[in-house]
This record gives C-alpha cells, sequence and structure tokens, in this order.
C-alpha cells in the first residue's frame, strides 16, 4: 500500500549501477509532495487491462529524473489466486549525482515483496514496455500486468523480475530532452476473496532538461 509520510532510509548495499561509490545513499519517499511538477508529455502503451481506476500520480521533485525502479511482485501462488506485479518504484536522481534519491510510486496492490532496485549505468528511463496477460474470462485468474521493461538514455533494456504469463506489447513513446519523472497507475483494488488482478496499466510522465 502507499505510504504518504517521506521517510529516509540508508541503502546498506549499493545496487551495481552504484557501486563505484563508496559513501552512502541516502533515499526518501516523495509521496504526493511534488505532483504539481509540470510534465512535457505522458508515455503509454496499448495493451494495459481493463480492470480498476486510475489514480494518483506522483512526480520526482523539479530536476530530478528517474534512473532506476523496483517492483512488487506476488510469486505463483498455484491453485490460489495470482496477483503477480502490484507496484512500480521509480528512484530519482539529479543529474549524475546518485547520493540523495526520491522514490515515487502512486498506488501499489498489497502483495508481494520490492525487488531489489535496477539502475540506468548512465543517463535517466526513456521508455518502457509492459507484459501483460489478457483477460481470463468469467472463470480464469487475471493477473493483468506481469512484468516491465525500462529503457535508458545511455541504451540499456532493464527488465523487471516479474511472472512471465501473458506476452509484451509494443514500446511506448520516448521522453525527449529529459527523461520520465512521474507516474501514474490503474489499479484493481482487494476483492475480497474474488479474483484480484492488482496492477493493470500504467501512465510515465516526461520532464524536460530545461524545465526549472
Amino acid at each position: 500500500m502507499a505510504v504518504f509520510l517521506p521517510i529516509v532510509v540508508v541503502l546498506a548495499t549499493l545496487s551495481p549501477g552504484l557501486s563505484a561509490s563508496r559513501e552512502k545513499t541516502f533515499v526518501e519517499r516523495a509521496g504526493t509532495a511534488y505532483s504539481t511538477r509540470p510534465y512535457s508529455s505522458v508515455l503509454t502503451v496499448s495493451n494495459g487491462e481493463q480492470f480498476g481506476n486510475w489514480t494518483w500520480p506522483e512526480m520526482c521533485p523539479d530536476t530530478f529524473y528517474a534512473v532506476g525502479f523496483s517492483l512488487r511482485v506476488e510469486p505463483n501462488q498455484y491453485a490460489l489466486d495470482d496477483t503477480s506485479l502490484n507496484g512500480i518504484r521509480l528512484i530519482c536522481a539529479k543529474a549524475e549525482d546518485r547520493s540523495f534519491l526520491y522514490t515515487i510510486e502512486s498506488h501499489t496492490g498489497y502483495y508481494g515483496d520490492w525487488s531489489s532496485p535496477q539502475y540506468c549505468p548512465r543517463g535517466t528511463l526513456i521508455s518502457f514496455q509492459l507484459r501483460v496477460e489478457p483477460h481470463q474470462g468469467m472463470f480464469g485468474d487475471d493477473t493483468a500486468v506481469n512484468n516491465i521493461k525500462f529503457r535508458c538514455s545511455s541504451n540499456p533494456v532493464l527488465e523487471g523480475t516479474g511472472n512471465e504469463w501473458g506476452e509484451y506489447g509494443t514500446w511506448s513513446q520516448e521522453c525527449g530532452n529529459g527523461g520520465i519523472c512521474g507516474i501514474e497507475t490503474k489499479m484493481e483494488e482487494y476483492q475480497y476473496g474474488l479474483d484480484d488482478s492488482s496492477l493493470n496499466d500504467v501512465r510515465l510522465l516526461c520532464c524536460s532538461q530545461s524545465q526549472k
């Protein structure tokens, strides 16, 4: 579930993208504190699923851009109800300085654990692709979004640690001069013992580097 109060933690183990620095990295939850930041465009994909509603947007602070991400994933439940990907957490940094980071995630589902962060070696996240299982019918088990890929401005593609149900759709458009700076999720709320699909779709917001 999304947490609104900012918290500060110290990463005990740095990701490979940050291992060159021996300084402690501080991470603060941004929440909705910067939700009024202007953005230049919205990235979408065409294969999101139908259940739930769009929730609130969360934005990186001014001059910060998404450079990495973490996923909340419920593993295969076998004979029980599967929800698969429950949340996407973006990690925001200022230019190439990654000694202080913010996290944003919009609304997330309630199941699974957060994965270790993955980071662009340089630059920002600029586009994404979703792995989605289509609607399974009245008696099927819907999982909707199962995984995500991001493309970095420095060109590498990062794939999340989600499940393998469904197929990847087409890539979104790319952010121009700048990078991804915000996220908004489409969530199916808890279904009280019925079929939960949790995360169904995502929109990512772009900000320009020239923005003040």
